[in-house]
């Protein structure tokens, strides 16, 4: 009796395989056939025995076959870095090494060549850094010794007038910490402090420009000449080289660079309330340094800048612009430099939620795919390459939704990663195919 119980399973098993059983491949008389040929043979191994319909049925499946490819990812767009056609600048940036590279021999953008060129009252820059020199300031709050002006002080107000150059008023017996008379003759770049300043830090005006000289030579800018206090003779001339590396002995002062990022400056007993000629102050994170010119095509600006970019800490940026048309053509000069700079910098989405990155497909056809969890995105330069690589483990279930893995993504110092997880069920095979597939039953 058991021997008929079992026979009844198996034919109940072939029923089974009977709806179970692909239609055939062929078609008319032959296909019927072939179907006839697999059925009989099938239903011969079925009366058999019980054991090969059992072993199939329970027989461990082959592992899936997982298959992935890192997605592509297209780089940012290239940066327009705008420079000036005419005239020349030269600009330095530190704090962006790791995106923009490092300056090359000192500088990270030029144009127009290194040739000397008047500097007007960036000279002035000069004059205050070799009075402090010999009379440092203790920071930012330090007002130092106190001026006293004497009548041949008060008199140059009426000789720079004449000479149509920028002055301040000098009251007669007038008298000015050392850090307000800096800030006059800085901020509207007044001559007349200019040679007062340098007359009482040194004893007269040539005395000051054999000082200026030793102190060029000593800070290693030999292409930079200076013939008085205030820039006014055009013979005053520097190259972008030496101006850059001026700009950042500028920054590097405390004293100074708190006065060149004044906007303005209240002093009643003394020139009144007075205001700085840099005009981009604040925009684009300018925070100096000096402004010069003697007219149509010679306007200039050495300029400071802490420009955030949105990668943390922002960009150190000390560059010059000479040869300028005018003021304001040379503000648009270098404000356009630093917004290019800045938008240079974005965010490059390097995968979507639900891309595909790869599949996992059984022997017997089903099949599910490999999938990002979601999106990510990071911070690049210009059109930085982004590489990506993708570390998959074997699923330990094969479910849908089960994390198998991690896309990253890199470019520059940067890196952005996200998961990879199994969308869709495998489904399990029949048991026609396992019948008819005994070489892939474990």
């Amino acid at each position: 009796m058991g021997e008929t119980h079992e026979r009844s399973d198996e034919l109940a098993a072939f029923a089974d395989l009977l709806d179970d059983a692909p239609a055939a491949s062929g078609s008319g008389r032959a296909g019927r056939i072939a179907l006839l040929v697999v059925l009989v043979t099938v239903l011969v191994v079925l009366t058999s025995g019980g054991g090969y319909v059992w072993w199939a049925s329970t027989a461990p499946l082959g592992p899936p076959t997982l298959t992935t490819q890192p997605p592509p990812v297209a780089a940012g767009t290239a940066a327009t870095v705008r420079l000036p056609p005419s005239g020349s600048m030269r600009v330095s940036v530190a704090g962006g090494e790791a995106y923009l590279g490092a300056d090359v021999d000192g500088a990270w953008a030029t144009s127009g060549g290194d040739d000397p060129r008047p500097i007007a009252s960036i000279a002035k820059l000069v004059t205050a850094l070799v009075v402090l020199d010999r009379h440092p300031l203790d920071g930012a709050s330090d007002p130092g010794p106190t001026l006293a002006f004497t009548e041949a002080d008060t008199d140059l107000y009426d000789q720079f007038y004449v000479r149509g150059a920028t002055i301040a008023r000098m009251p007669d017996g007038s008298r000015l910490s050392l850090h307000d008379a800096l800030a006059t003759m800085l901020l509207p770049s007044a001559s007349n402090y200019a040679v007062a300043v340098a007359r009482w830090a040194y004893g007269s005006e040539g005395a000051y420009v054999d000082a200026a000289r030793s102190w060029l030579a000593a800070n290693g800018l030999t292409s930079t000449r200076i013939v008085d206090a205030t820039g006014i003779d055009e013979r005053n001339t520097s190259t972008p080289r030496d101006l850059v590396a001026l700009g950042k002995i500028a920054e590097a002062n405390p004293a100074l660079a708190a006065i060149v990022a004044m906007p303005s400056i209240s002093l009643p007993d003394g020139p009144g309330y007075v205001t700085n000629t840099n005009d981009l102050l604040g925009i684009e994170g300018v925070r100096g340094l000096k402004t010069g010119n003697l007219g149509e095509g010679t306007f200039n600006l050495l300029f400071s800048s802490l420009l955030d970019v949105g990668i943390g800490a922002p960009l150190q940026i000390t560059g010059v612009r000479l040869g300028g048309q005018t003021h304001d053509s040379t503000d648009q000069d270098v404000r356009a430099f630093l917004q290019s700079i800045r938008a240079g910098f974005h965010e490059v989405e390097v995968g979507t939620a639900l891309d595909t990155v790869g599949e996992i497909t059984t022997a017997w056809g089903s099949r599910a795919e490999i999938v990002l969890a979601r999106s990510a995105s990071l911070m690049t330069w210009s059109d930085t390459p982004v590489t990506a690589t993708l570390d998959v483990r074997t699923p330990e279930t094969y479910a849908d939704g089960e994390t198998v893995g991690t896309v990253t993504w890199t470019a520059g110092p940067n890196t952005a990663s996200a998961e990879v997880a199994i969308s869709g069920a495998l489904e399990e095979p029949t048991l026609w195919w396992r019948l008819t597939h005994p070489g892939e039953l474990g």
